[in-house]
């Protein structure tokens, strides 16, 4: 809500500043998000009037003026504008004036000067020259009662601030001058200009049928008839300024009047041109295949969720959100209709967005519209059009009124002991009568309590919570006590043997990985292929239809960030993520932190495409693989080891997917994607995912001291041939079991060979392994901490690996 001050203070005007009466809003709840002014500084600039206006003897694009600024003599000033002509009063900046900043931030300083010959004594100015605004088609143009002389900023009223407030849904009151008026004159006590509304009487006794067939969309309807309006009557200077500076542009005059009143009352309203409505209106629901054109041009298809007012016909308007084109007033009008009506909040809430659209009438009806006052606002608004388009043939027809269902407000009780409670401060009854009524709500006291019926404009007023948080608004947030807990205060130490997903996030940030936070709703398509989940927990009221089900891998988004990416021309991309996922889990119950029926842990995921590292020139660029991303996981993992054993997954390729375990439990998968959703979402090559239990993520182990070796380690390499089916790990659990942890300091796996297959016809070579074999190599790293290893100890433990790995897995020592 945008307003200038000005207007805000014609209606309360209490002593006290800007500044002063911004914070005042705010503290009552109203944010002020932003102060700014009307214009910016600039000086010397006065009220000028053309007298004489020659072209310049050397510039066919000059023109050389005579201007009358107060001062007697008559000023010699050379202008380019086109508009430049005899009898106009434009802004006038007098040598020496300073007008507003350029685009390098210095003030532009009027000097006398010459251009192309002849002597400039000044310069007549633009809007957009004073910063007012982006129009440069010529001079801006005066009202020709300007007093000639006159200071601008004094005759724009250019020294006023513009307010902007960021109000909550429960403040629908407060989307007015009026209304905002109205709270301000509860928080300082400073006298309300009430507004009146003078009765224009009815020269004709023309009214147009009106049949409300759906109460439970509109509750009241209200409406005039008004012959011979002169639709191409300007609207005044000082409409269009009000409502530029509520941010609205000014359109013709009756649309321009219908947004003015909204503003001032908070009260939407529309003006229908009388001659192209076909018979009688209907205020009902739409049908389904019935279509509509917009105000704005966009044409849509209502059903019967949707409200309308219609003719006999065609629907001729989106109830309390847009008028219809086809009986929009435009320059030929002459006989309009005027209309105001209550509509149902839940009638109109979130219609507008079905149409991807929102409007000014729609934002304020769907949160409550005081239905008391159509017929007074019609008032308003007939007298404002007979003002400004008004003909001597102008005449206007009587009221016509009908409620149908207007709101019943119930009485809502406040114990004054719940409210010091609450509100954390002790509070009289009388503290909060006077505040309630200071609102200007009835109050009816009780012992110990408050009984109030809310006023037709307060919707939000339902529940004793409201009016606890009246009289809170009416003290003053800044006025709260600050009062330290009663409760004990413990602090809560994690275990040593734990780190914080903070830190998870710096590990992966140091692998490169950079975080991504994405949505907890995804693609139905994305649950179906990539977690195989046949039945996704779904959104009741999803925020896009494409969003509908909750997610249960974190993989679907990663995937769309990285297409996201691909798409701009990304050629390498590293993301994860630390989100919730969400499970079915009829064993959980409802607690403080969890929902029945639904688990919902944490995880940690990530994505990895296209090279390895960064373009360098000290090593030859290589695709991504399945091994880059496991070493990824194992340093996010350290200093804890994992083991990984092959695995499938919906989401990735069956041959390159293993499951991570920590401690015999597994924890997540690792795997390139599935080639058919790599195809499907149109890759260019397949990235490599990784998807891990956070709480298993977090463990680590506690750092323990161990002595440096004080005897030095001997190495052995072995090379064995096995099966193709053995893998890694096998191997590993085969050397530690044969060797006992404290003389056995290190295996590493350093080398595999596989032989060439062999072409047709052809022989293998004397002891080459057969097909299905492999060889691998193993470097043992022995030592002790008691003595220097003798050569028997050496060869013993040497010869427990051999046996070991003939018994577990059909080793052979390779010849």
């Amino acid at each position: 809500m945008q307003f200038p001050e000005s207007w805000l203070r014609e209606f309360c005007n209490p002593p006290l500043s800007t500044q002063e009466l911004a914070d005042t809003l705010t503290m009552a709840g109203l944010e002020v998000e932003e102060l700014r002014p009307v214009a910016p500084p600039f000086s010397k600039i006065v009220v000028g009037e053309i007298k004489e206006a020659v072209q310049h003897p050397d510039a066919d694009r000059l023109r050389v003026c005579q201007v009358d600024v107060g001062q007697g003599s008559l000023l010699n000033i050379v202008c380019g504008a086109p508009n430049a002509r005899v009898g106009i009063k434009v802004p006038c900046a007098l040598v020496g004036a300073q007008l507003p900043p350029g685009d390098d931030g210095k003030p532009f300083l009027i000097k006398v000067g010459k251009l192309r010959g002849v002597e400039s004594q000044g310069m007549l100015c633009s809007a957009r020259e004073l910063k007012l605004s982006e129009d440069h088609g010529g001079l801006l143009e005066l009202d020709a009662s300007a007093p000639v002389g006159q200071d601008i900023r004094a005759h724009l009223n250019l020294d006023d601030t513009l307010f902007t407030l960021k109000l909550t849904p429960n403040l629908a009151h407060c989307l007015s001058v009026y209304g905002i008026a109205r709270e301000l004159a509860a928080l300082t006590g400073a006298p309300l200009q009430q507004p009146s509304f003078p009765v224009v009487q009815p020269q004709l006794d023309d009214r147009l049928p009106v049949k409300v067939s759906a109460p439970d969309l509109c509750g009241r309807f209200s409406g005039r008839v008004v012959r011979n309006v002169n639709t191409r009557a300007a609207t005044p200077q000082w409409m269009l300024d009000r409502l530029a500076r509520c941010g609205q542009r000014g359109v013709s005059p009756l649309v321009d009047i219908s947004n003015y009143v909204m503003f001032e009352f908070g009260r939407p309203s529309h003006i229908f041109d009388l001659d192209k409505i076909h018979g009688a209106l209907d205020v009902r629901w739409g049908r389904a295949g019935e279509s509509l054109k917009l105000l704005n041009g966009n044409t849509i298809t209502v059903d019967d969720k949707v409200g309308v007012i219609a003719d006999d016909t065609q629907v001729e308007s989106l109830a309390g959100i847009m008028g219809g084109d086809a009986t929009a007033v435009s320059d030929d009008t002459n006989h309009i209709y005027i209309e105001a009506a209550f509509w149902w909040p839940k009638a109109v809430a979130g219609r507008s967005r079905r149409y991807n659209f929102s409007t000014d009438a729609g934002h304020r009806f769907e949160r409550g519209v005081d239905p008391s006052l159509t017929v007074e606002h019609i008032e308003r608004i007939t007298q404002l059009v007979i003002d400004i388009c008004g003909t001597p043939e102008t005449a206007c027809g009587p009221m016509d009124d009908q409620q149908v269902n207007l709101p019943q407000p119930q009485p809502v009780t406040l114990r004054v002991a719940r409210a010091a409670k609450v509100i954390g401060m002790p509070l009289t009854q009388a503290q909060c009568a006077a505040a309630l009524r200071g609102l200007g709500l009835a109050v009816q006291e009780g012992d110990g309590t408050l009984t109030v019926v809310p006023p037709s404009y307060r919707f939000d007023i339902t529940i004793e919570e409201d009016l606890i948080e009246e009289v809170a608004r009416m003290v003053g947030y800044n006025n709260l006590p600050t009062t330290p807990p009663l409760a004990p205060i413990t602090p809560k130490l994690p275990p040593e043997a734990t780190r914080s997903p903070f830190a998870v996030r710096r590990q992966l940030a140091s692998l490169g990985y950079q975080e991504t936070i994405n949505f907890s709703f995804v693609e139905e398509r994305w649950e179906h292929e990539l977690a195989a989940n046949p039945t996704p927990i779904k959104l009741l009221n999803p925020i896009a239809s494409q969003m509908s089900v909750m997610r249960s891998t974190l993989l679907g988004s990663l995937l769309q960030v990285l297409k996201f990416n691909l798409d701009r021309r990304a050629e390498r991309v590293r993301v994860f993520e630390v989100g919730r996922v969400f499970l079915r889990d009829a064993t959980v119950q409802n607690t403080d932190t969890t929902v029945e029926g639904f688990h919902q842990p944490m995880r940690v995921a990530g994505v990895a495409y296209g090279a390895n590292d960064m373009l360098q020139w000290g090593r030859k660029q290589q695709a991504i693989d399945f091994f880059d991303v496991k070493g990824d996981v194992e340093a996010l993992l350290a200093p804890r080891s994992a083991t990984f054993e092959a695995a499938t997954h919906p989401a990735m390729h069956p041959g390159r997917c293993a499951r991570v375990l920590m401690g015999g439990r597994a924890i997540g998968f690792v795997g390139e994607l599935h080639p058919k959703w790599r195809q499907s979402w149109d890759l260019p090559q397949a990235p490599v995912l990784f998807e891990l239990e956070l709480d298993g993520v977090l463990q680590r182990d506690v750092p323990q001291f161990r002595s440096v070796a004080r005897h030095q380690a001997v190495e052995r390499d072995l090379a064995v041939v096995v099966a193709e089916r053995v893998t890694h790990a096998d191997i590993m659990a085969a050397v530690r079991q044969a060797v006992p942890g404290a003389l056995l300091r290190e295996a590493v796996l350093f080398d595999v060979y596989r032989p060439k297959a062999l072409r047709a016809g052809e022989v293998a070579p004397m002891g080459a392994l057969a097909a299905g074999e492999k060889s691998l190599a193993v470097r043992l790293k022995l030592g002790s901490d008691e003595a220097t290893l003798t050569e028997a100890e050496i060869e013993s433990a040497v010869q427990a690996v051999v046996d070991s790995l003939v018994r577990h897995t059909g080793a052979k020592l390779r010849a």
